[in-house]
């Protein structure tokens, strides 16, 4: 009986010694397919066609944009925000302190809310308002069509994207942000869908640079 029972132990044993050894080759084939799918998705090249005509003229679009009130006046020449659609300087002159989300007491976060305020001229909102850090200020105010250009690719001017990043910042929430600016302010010059084929059309044909 004994010989039987230690025979049975056995089999036991060894079955699960072999289940055990499945489920671990499982286990490895799927973490290695989920491997295989993150490396293939984020290093996928972006295909550029060059076409210096039609980059150009893409990017005049962007330009009107970048250029309107509703990106311009978070990217200032200097330290303290405009405001408005004369994009005059903001009244209440805070700063953009380290972070770009303002100084000591002042932050933008204490006016500017998660979500536009109600009224009309009221703070507009969004979970992350600020400008650009102090390290990296990504001027707007005074550029030239070549000079912005120039900067955008930039990674050291432009938050260390590189082309692939630029293309996705088209729907990054602060830039949506733009078309929904509350009551009593213009719109950008198109459309957000507009805009954004803009952007990816002159970054896929190559980024080119007005001459001036």
């Amino acid at each position: 009986m004994m010989n039987f029972n230690l025979k049975r132990k056995g089999k036991f044993y060894r079955s699960a010694a072999i289940l055990t050894v499945l489920v671990c080759l499982v286990m490895v084939m799927a973490f290695g397919l989920n491997t295989t799918h993150h490396v293939a998705s984020s290093t996928t090249p972006l295909i550029i066609k060059k076409d210096s005509l039609a980059s150009v003229k893409a990017f005049k679009e962007v330009y009107r944009v970048l250029k309107s009130p509703r990106c311009m006046n978070c990217h200032p020449s200097g330290d303290i925000p405009l405001q408005g659609d004369d994009s005059h300087l903001h009244t209440m002159s805070p700063k953009r302190g380290v972070e770009g989300k303002g100084l000591f007491a002042m932050k933008c976060a204490n006016c500017h809310q998660p979500q536009n305020a109600p009224g009309v001229h009221t703070p507009p909102g969004n979970p992350n308002w600020h400008l650009p850090p102090a390290d990296m200020k990504m001027v707007f105010q005074g550029k030239t069509p070549y000079q912005l250009a120039k900067q955008l690719v930039n990674p050291k001017q432009n938050g260390n994207k590189n082309m692939q990043q630029l293309i996705e910042h088209a729907d990054d929430g602060l830039v949506l942000s733009g078309w929904n600016p509350g009551e009593g302010r213009t719109l950008p010059p198109i459309s957000h869908a507009e805009f954004k084929k803009a952007w990816i059309t002159w970054i896929k044909t190559g980024a080119y640079a007005p001459k001036k």
